[in-house]
């Protein structure tokens, strides 16, 4: 099965996106717009993806691997989502925006 992909460069900074990390890479950084569902916890979570309006649903974890797994299983439900190449490594590199709660961010 080809998984969509799309590059970070390609997702707007305000986008919402969908986190798919654990609960402590999240709190170390993560997009502005990010929804936080872990990988083990979305297929009882279906019901707290955000809805895009009709844009694909952006996909992200560390590197890529977690959330191109969260993308093959989405879309077999039928959901409209893309992986983020590189993750969060590529969006920090992209020096695209990271935040956390109170700390200064960074990708772990």
């Amino acid at each position: 099965m080809d998984i969509p992909q799309v590059s970070v460069h390609e997702v707007p900074d305000d986008a919402v996106v969908l986190d798919v990390r654990e609960q402590d890479e999240w709190d170390a950084g993560h997009a502005p717009g990010a929804v936080h569902i872990p990988l083990g916890d979305l297929p009882s979570r279906l019901d707290a993806l955000p809805d895009t309006d009709a844009e694909t649903l952006a996909v992200v974890c560390r590197s890529g691997g977690r959330s191109a797994r969260a993308v093959a299983w989405l879309s077999q439900q039928g959901f409209d989502v893309a992986n983020v190449e590189g993750g969060m490594k590529a969006w920090e590199v992209a020096g695209k925006q990271l935040v956390a709660d109170g700390a200064a961010a960074t990708v772990k």
